[in-house]
This record gives structure tokens, C-alpha cells and sequence, in this order.
């Protein structure tokens, strides 16, 4: 009767820690294959604003009010420069001239 318990614990615990492995694995998995980001968002009062997201190759502009959300423009791969997707040497070179320019 005691092997009966033993068993059935393990059975259990073998079945709790596949469930976590599991979890754990599509959680990783979801992460690094997500093929939407949010590129932005810019709050005009509670519950309203506008958010940018980027959905596989395509920048999609929305309108978010607590009640609906509305595409107002959508944007192809290369006709939107996005945020932080130009290179930080570029930025700094530009910053360099434009102070040189000012005389700073």
C-alpha cells in the first residue's frame, strides 16, 4: 500500500515539473519568435492615445480609446525610419558635425 503512494507521488511530480518545463520552454520560445513589438505609444488622456506597432515587416499606427481600437495608417518595411534603428556611431557623427557647425 505504501509503494501504491510512492507511485502515485512520482506519477505526480513527474507530471508537475513536464507542465513547468513546458510553460518554461514556449515562454523562451514566444519571446525570441514574437513577431510583433510595440514601436511606441503617446497618451492623449486616460484610456485614449496612439500606438505604433510593428507586425512582421509592417509599421501599423492605431488609435486606442477604452472603448475600440482604429488603424488610422499603415507603413511598408522601408518607408518608416523607426526609433533606435539607426546605428549609435550615425547618431554620435551627426551630433559631432552639428556641434562643430555651432562652434561649440
Amino acid at each position: 500500500m505504501t509503494a501504491t503512494y510512492i507511485q502515485t507521488a512520482a506519477a505526480l511530480l513527474f507530471v508537475i515539473i513536464l507542465i513547468a518545463a513546458a510553460g518554461f520552454f514556449f515562454k523562451k520560445k514566444q519571446n525570441r519568435t514574437g513577431f510583433m513589438s510595440i514601436v511606441g505609444y503617446q497618451p492623449f488622456g486616460p484610456k485614449k492615445g496612439v500606438a505604433a506597432l510593428k507586425v512582421g515587416k509592417e509599421v501599423l499606427i492605431l488609435g486606442v480609446t477604452s472603448n475600440e481600437m482604429r488603424l488610422l495608417k499603415s507603413f511598408a518595411e522601408g518607408e518608416l525610419e523607426l526609433p533606435g534603428s539607426e546605428p549609435f556611431q550615425n547618431k554620435f557623427d551627426k551630433f559631432r558635425l552639428r556641434m562643430k557647425a555651432e562652434g561649440k
